[in-house]
This record gives C-alpha cells, sequence and structure tokens, in this order.
C-alpha cells in the first residue's frame, strides 16, 4: 500500500509495553507486597523496639508476624479491586495515589474488625502500630509506585512501553489529536504511527496518512495496532458506528477511543456522567481540579509568601527609587483578563513615563512594533529606572501579592489584557481555563525575543501539558533567566 505525502513507513516495534502482561502485573503485585511487608515491619520496629517510645504490656512478635501475613494477601486483592494493577489507570496520574490511600484505610480498617471480631482470645491489637501500619503503607506503597512511574516515564520517552496506534481522522481535529499524543508520550503511554482517513489529509500534517478505512485490518495486522483513536468530527455518524461494531467488539487486544469532537477545548477535563441513563459529557471549568489543584495552590501560597518575605527590603528600596526618578504613582496597574475571564488588576512597579502615549504618538512606527509584536525593544516610553527593574524583571515583584490572593499562579500563561484575546482565536477557552502566571514557558524560552505566535504556542503546550514536576521545572529555570536579563524589554 502505498503512503502519501511521501512520508516512510512506520518501523514495526514490537508492543511490548502496549498492556501490562501478566508477567508484569505479578510484578508489580510481588513489588506491592514486598513494601506492605516493609511497611509492616517498620511499624512493628517503631512501636515495639523503639525507645523513645517504651512499650509496657505484654508484647508477641509472633502475634504481629501472624497479623501481618494475615492481612498482605487481603491488602493484594484490595489493590485489585481498587483497579491498582490495571493497565488503564497505571501510571497516569495522581488518581493512582489516591486509589492506593483508599486502599491502605480499607485494610487497616479491615485489621480493627478482625480484632474485634476475634472469637479467641488474643493479645489486643496496638491502636499505634495500627496508625503507623496506616501511615506507612501509604507512603511506602506510594513512594514505590512513585519512583516505578518515573522510570517507566523515563523508558516511554526512549520508545519503550508505548501501545502502536493509529488516529482514524486527517482533518484539523485528528492531527491535533496526534501532535499532543506525540508530544507527550510518557504520560500517554501511546505511539502514533500515523493518519488513517479515506480523504486526503488537511494542510501539511506531521505524520503521514497511512491508508484509508478499507486499510485498517491490514494496517493493524501489519503494526501490530494496539489502540484507535477516533477523531469524533472526521467521520459520519454511519461510519462511525460502523467502526465500532466491526472493531470494538472482536479484539480485545485492540481499544478504540473516541475524541470528544472539540479539538480547541483538548486542554479541558472532561467527567462521564449518566443522566437519565444518558451518557453525557461535561466539561470541568478549569483545567487543573482535585489534588493537582491543591498541590499548585499550595506551592502558590508557600512559594509568593517566601518571596515577600525575602524581598521586602527590595520591595522599599525600588518603590522609594520610582517615586524619587519620575513624577507619578509608584505602581502601575495593568488591566488583564484572569481565570474564567475575570478581569483584575496586576500589580507592577511603573517603568514608564506617566505622559507614555503622547511620547508614543511621536513614532508612528514604534506603533506598529507595539500592535504587531505586542512589545517595544527600543521603547521610549520607558524610564531609565524602568529600563533596568524591566531588564531583570524586578518591575513584576509585586505580583506575587497577586499570587496570594489567588489571581495569578506562580507559573502559567501570559497575562493578556482584554484587546488582546482576539489573537488566541479558537484557544480563547483554553486559555481561561488557568490562571495567568509569573513566569512560565514563554519566560524561560526567549521571554519578549519570541514572536506572538510562538508565545500562544507555548502556552497552549504548557495548558495542555501542566504536571506539578513541569512547574518546578519552570520556576528553577526561571531563576538564571532573569539574573541574564536576555529577552526583556
Amino acid at each position: 500500500m502505498a503512503l502519501t505525502n511521501g512520508s516512510a513507513s512506520p518501523r514495526r516495534k514490537p508492543a511490548i509495553g502496549g498492556r501490562l502482561s501478566w508477567l508484569a502485573r505479578a510484578g508489580l503485585m510481588a513489588l506491592d507486597a514486598m513494601t506492605l511487608a516493609a511497611a509492616f515491619a517498620l511499624a512493628t520496629l517503631l512501636r515495639f523496639y523503639n525507645p523513645w517510645w517504651p512499650y509496657y504490656h505484654t508484647f508477641s512478635p509472633f502475634f504481629y508476624l501472624h497479623l501481618g501475613l494475615l492481612a498482605l494477601p487481603c491488602w493484594l486483592l484490595l489493590f485489585a479491586a481498587f483497579r491498582l494493577y490495571d493497565p488503564e489507570e497505571l501510571f497516569g496520574g495522581v488518581r493512582e495515589y489516591a486509589r492506593i490511600a483508599n486502599a491502605c484505610t480499607l485494610g487497616t480498617i479491615g485489621l480493627m474488625a478482625y480484632d474485634f471480631l476475634a472469637w479467641e482470645e488474643t493479645e489486643q491489637v496496638s491502636r499505634a502500630w495500627l496508625l503507623l501500619v496506616w501511615g506507612l503503607s501509604i507512603f511506602c506503597t506510594t513512594g514505590m509506585r512513585f519512583a516505578l512511574r518515573r522510570v517507566v516515564y523515563a523508558l516511554r520517552r526512549r520508545g519503550h512501553f508505548l501501545r502502536p496506534a493509529l488516529v482514524v481522522g486527517a482533518n484539523a481535529e485528528g492531527q491535533a489529536i496526534a501532535r499532543q499524543l506525540r508530544d507527550a508520550p510518557s504520560a500517554s503511554g501511546v505511539r502514533v504511527l500515523g493518519l488513517v482517513d479515506d480523504l486526503p489529509s488537511e494542510g501539511t500534517p506531521d505524520l503521514p496518512r497511512l491508508g484509508g478505512l478499507s486499510d485498517l485490518p491490514d494496517l493493524i495486522r501489519r503494526y501490530n495496532v494496539r489502540e484507535l483513536i477516533v477523531a469524533g468530527t472526521a467521520l459520519p455518524r454511519e461510519k462511525l458506528l460502523e467502526l465500532f461494531c466491526r472493531y470494538g467488539q472482536n479484539d480485545d487486544r485492540l481499544t478504540i477511543r473516541l475524541s470528544s469532537g472539540l479539538f480547541e477545548i483538548l486542554t479541558t477535563g472532561m467527567r462521564l456522567r449518566k443522566v437519565g441513563y444518558i451518557p453525557l459529557v461535561t466539561l470541568d471549568h478549569t483545567r487543573i481540579t482535585g489534588v493537582d489543584a491543591f498541590l499548585k495552590r499550595s506551592l502558590d501560597l508557600a512559594g509568593s509568601l517566601l518571596a515577600l518575605l525575602l524581598t521586602a527590603p527590595l520591595l522599599l528600596l525600588i518603590a522609594i527609587l520610582v517615586k524619587a526618578t519620575s513624577p507619578g504613582p509608584i505602581f502601575y496597574r495593568r488591566w488583564v483578563l484572569g481565570q474564567a475571564g475575570r478581569p483584575f488588576d496586576a500589580l507592577k512597579f511603573r517603568t514608564m513615563y506617566t505622559n507614555g502615549t503622547e511620547i508614543l504618538a511621536r513614532y508612528p512606527h514604534l506603533q506598529a512594533e507595539l500592535e504587531r509584536n505586542g512589545k517595544i525593544k527600543n521603547d521610549p516610553r520607558i524610564t531609565p529606572l524602568g529600563r533596568l527593574l524591566r531588564r531583570y524583571s524586578l518591575d513584576e515583584l509585586p505580583q506575587f501579592f497577586n499570587v496570594l490572593i489567588g489571581q495569578m499562579s506562580l507559573v502559567g500563561p501570559r497575562m493578556i489584557a482584554p484587546e488582546e484575546l482576539a489573537r488566541y482565536g479558537k484557544w480563547q477557552h483554553n486559555l481561561f481555563t488557568v490562571k495567568p502566571g509569573l513566569t512560565g514557558l514563554w519566560q524561560v524560552s526567549g521571554r519578549s525575543d519570541l514572536s506572538y505566535e510562538d508565545r500562544v504556542r507555548l502556552d497552549m503546550h504548557y495548558i495542555r501539558n501542566y504536571t506539578i514536576w513541569l512547574d518546578l521545572q519552570i520556576l528553577f529555570q526561571t531563576i538564571p533567566v532573569v539574573l541574564k536579563g536576555k529577552g526583556a524589554y
């Protein structure tokens, strides 16, 4: 079968990392068993062999050994019941850790129930030991799974443990889905081989169109495909039904996934709920929810408080210098759009002359540059002190107050004024699903030297691929970028 667009045929790789094999699941179960056994042993050591925590009653190590041996297989069954060995739920987010906490909590309650309902007279189980077992089992198992996830993600970035996949649909939605999955293989766990569609690709796709729908059986067999990802807007309803009837029930190894049909809101989370027995999709108002939102807000609060405490003398000094070197207010309040499109005043130290509009009117070519890029490289409106403050981003220090009160985040997309919104086009909805950031990918990737289109692209990449680790990485990268002062004006 000939390929379109002059693209080379993707190499066939064995799908060793498609779905976890039974051997891999058994290995994971063995790791969980060892981790839980270590948690039980550590709880026993801390409670009964700790000189700072004396125990004055009769203690039988065989009783707790018997209790641990009895509990261990029960807890592994609980882990299985909470889908902790389901490939669909592994290595994909903090939901896995929540399931671990729930399973360990239920297991601890089971130990308490066993102690209460035991028919024969036995030693009473130490309440402190139960608390230690509960906390250590969650901590140790979560830590082990976290470390294992890092290993799996590293292997996925090298092409291992990826499920071969085809995207059905070569229209704009299909290409957007394929691009997102290709750019985040560690999180998606799939390797997109190409696009399948009866119609030609729209524009110039990044991935080859491998054929039409009639070629699917051969493609699935040839490349050992494990996932079909269908762009909902690419096929008419009759073909969608035919596709699901043909491939959705006959092959347990093949998974079919249907996109929402709104690739413009790919960044937004969705929830499926049955209303009157009808499955309906609800869009989340925010991109970051649950534990992710808690972690991000905790980082914002801790970081902004620490920054304000450390820079308090510098803030006072800059305020005095701004007032002394040019007439006008100390702070500039920029009217910008925040999460959900709510406007607010972003605080900055004033870096321009108060008659900046009159100054700019003398330079028509600079007005055109401002309209084109949103920035002027050699802006005559900026004061000498303001140029220094902008070079090292010192003018933005007051925005830590915006972060503290929840209007901004330490890391996020660029804040924009209402008149800039039109430049985001169909991505406007995505922009409003998160808070604007004091820094972001745009800050560590070139700052004002970037074109406006590149800034939009980086903002969308951040929103789609957000993790708390990405925030921490950007924060650490921001420090040397700010100190060099490159790209700021």
